[in-house]
């Protein structure tokens, strides 16, 4: 390459005064320590404990759990947007243990009536001519 095509400026091709010398970073301080994500930031807000009021009695919970709290109590009352909420938080979290253990295994004769019935149906389905 001759020196004029080095010497091209425009777009991603700063001028050769100003790029970055080979060994040297663009952020020479780096990450300063102490410095947090917003993943760690929320668990952090939401691991707070506070003060809240049930009935005659004053808990100290933390935030997420006082925020269960006013979301089961909203479904309780009728809101169907928190009612669908708390059910779509039941069924990520909680619906494939339940239905594990609840599904017991099919029997031989289980197995044969299921076979007979997916004949059945598939002699159905199949066109007359």
């Amino acid at each position: 390459m001759s020196e004029q095509e080095d010497d091209k400026v425009g777009y991603r091709k700063p001028p050769a005064k100003t790029r970055f010398q080979p060994g040297q970073s663009g952020n020479p301080n780096g990450r300063p320590k102490g410095s947090v994500n917003l993943k760690t930031d929320l668990r952090s807000e939401l691991s707070e404990r506070i003060r809240i009021r049930e009935g005659e009695r004053s808990l100290k919970v933390s935030k997420q759990r006082a925020m269960l709290k006013a979301l089961v109590a909203k479904a309780l009352k009728g809101d169907a947007r928190a009612a669908n909420v708390v059910l779509t938080l039941v069924g990520k979290l909680f619906e494939p243990e339940a239905v594990a253990e609840q599904v017991p295994a099919l029997t031989s004769d289980d197995e044969a009536i299921l076979e007979r019935f997916l004949a059945r149906r598939i002699t159905e389905q199949e066109p007359k001519v």
